[in-house]
C-alpha cells in the first residue's frame, strides 16, 4: 500500500491496492480507446484526403473537357468564317474576272475595227525565211507573202 499523488502537492489521496488497480485499468482502457479513436480518425483523414484528390482529378478532367470542347467550337467557327470569307472573295474575283474579259473583248473588237491588226506566220528553211502577213485596217485587208534569202556565213 502506498500513497498516490494525483492533483497537487498539498492534496494526497490514499488508495488501496484494489482502487489503484481499478485506476490503472481505467487509465489503460482510456489509452486503448484514445488510441483506437486516433487510428480511426487517421484512417478517416486518409480516406478524406484520397477522396479530395479524386474529386480534384475529376474536376480537372471536366474542366479540360470543357476547354477542349470550347477550343473545338472556336476552331469550327474560325474555319467556317474563313470559308465564308474565301467564298465572298472568290465571288468578287469571278465577277471582276468576268468584267475584265468583257472589257478585253470590247477593247479588242474596237482596236481591230478602228486601228487594225497584223497577223502572220513565218517559217525558216535552210537558208531562207518565208513570211505570210495579213494586215487589216478596218474594212481594208492586205496580204503579204515573201521569201527572203538568208546569207550563210562559212
Amino acid at each position: 500500500m502506498g500513497t498516490l499523488r494525483l492533483r497537487g502537492p498539498e492534496e494526497k489521496i490514499i488508495m488501496t491496492e484494489r482502487s489503484a488497480a481499478v485506476f490503472i485499468q481505467a487509465w489503460w482502457r482510456g489509452m486503448l480507446v484514445r488510441r483506437t479513436l486516433l487510428h480511426a480518425a487517421l484512417r478517416a483523414w486518409i480516406i478524406q484526403c484520397w477522396w479530395r484528390q479524386v474529386l480534384e482529378k475529376l474536376l480537372a478532367k471536366r474542366q479540360r473537357m470543357v476547354l477542349e470542347f470550347y477550343v473545338q467550337q472556336e476552331w469550327a467557327v474560325v474555319r467556317l468564317q474563313s470559308w465564308v470569307r474565301m467564298w465572298c472573295v472568290r465571288q468578287r474575283y469571278c465577277r471582276l474576272l468576268n468584267a475584265v474579259r468583257i472589257i478585253q473583248v470590247y477593247w479588242r473588237w474596237h482596236t481591230c475595227h478602228s486601228r487594225g491588226f497584223i497577223e502572220g506566220h513565218y517559217e525558216l528553211k535552210e537558208n531562207q525565211l518565208n513570211i505570210q502577213l495579213e494586215i487589216s485596217l478596218g474594212s481594208q485587208a492586205c496580204k503579204v507573202q515573201q521569201c527572203i534569202p538568208l546569207p550563210l556565213k562559212e
